[in-house]
């Protein structure tokens, strides 16, 4: 554990609802925090960041004008001037722009799709790709988790309306070859994804938002049990982050159950923030 990371965390401003809305945003924390990390830790957090710029990009490959999502790492203008430089041929050194953001861009004009969901599907898989390789293992395997839960969640619902499985399954892994190949029942994953069951049963939920709400409470499940020593590192960040955003989200959803969720990851990282004697 990192001296730096304990004065961090500690230091996260005390978080608040302001007239229903979170009074810090992970758009603060880009502002605030992200110019005080490494440039190695900010490269982490990058990946956190980069999936607005994901969206952002395929807006702007629509319309030149579209109005973007800030959140992003990169502005409008910049997205802009890398489209015009690949469009044309030229390339775009990985330090300056993320290697899978100049795939996807490469192929877009290269490629005779006029499919927008293919678009989305191929990015999507160029970006868990890319994401799935960092150095970190929390991180890496937090991306895997989410590309398998979505997988499986996508091929329940298309064998339950009789649709092709194999072109709707977004990656590369073993798990993703298995759900567009296997006939059981089980795609023959019960022994390699422990949480097949609660996956299945979430799948099964016919109200869209309490749907949804399970599916996070998996996802923040998973984050608290794969994180638990890690209490003063860039991966509590980077969890940070995403507990932050699900927070955003629940609230728009749901009030009350966004305001429980609020409380309990401000209790919990109130907790973990004892900072040592020999750190005072």
């Amino acid at each position: 554990m990192s001296k730096y990371y304990y004065y961090l965390v500690a230091g996260l401003p005390e978080l608040t609802l302001e007239d229903n809305k979170l009074s810090y945003t992970v758009a603060d924390f880009k502002v605030e925090l992200y110019p005080e990390l490494s440039d190695t830790d900010r490269k982490l957090i990058d990946l956190f960041y980069l999936k607005f710029d994901n969206t952002n990009l395929l807006k702007l490959l629509k319309d030149k004008d579209a109005v973007i999502d800030s959140r992003g790492i990169y502005s409008a203008k910049e997205l802009t001037e890398f489209i015009s430089l690949l469009k044309e041929g030229d390339e775009v050194a990985d330090a300056v722009f993320p290697s899978y953001l100049s795939i996807f861009i490469s192929e877009y004009f290269s490629a005779q799709v006029e499919d927008e969901f293919l678009h989305e599907d191929r990015l999507a898989a160029l970006y868990y790709e890319y994401a799935m390789k960092c150095k970190s293992r929390f991180v890496s395997s937090w991306y895997e988790f989410n590309l398998t839960v979505n997988n499986v969640l996508v091929a329940l619902t298309a064998r339950k309306f009789k649709m092709d499985i194999a072109s709707l399954i977004v990656g590369d892994t073993d798990v993703c070859e298995a759900l567009r190949t296997s006939g059981a029942r089980d795609f023959g994953l019960t022994g390699e994804v422990g949480f097949l069951d609660q996956i299945v049963k979430i799948s099964e939920t016919e109200e869209l938002v309490e749907r949804e709400k399970r599916i996070d409470q998996l996802r923040w499940n998973w984050m608290e049990e794969a994180t638990f020593f890690d209490y003063f590192t860039i991966e509590r960040l980077f969890v940070f982050l995403l507990q932050l955003e699900m927070i955003e989200r629940w609230i728009s959803l749901d009030k009350e159950k966004g305001n429980q969720l609020f409380r309990s990851i401000i209790a919990s990282l109130k907790d973990e923030v004892q900072i040592p004697a020999e750190f005072r």
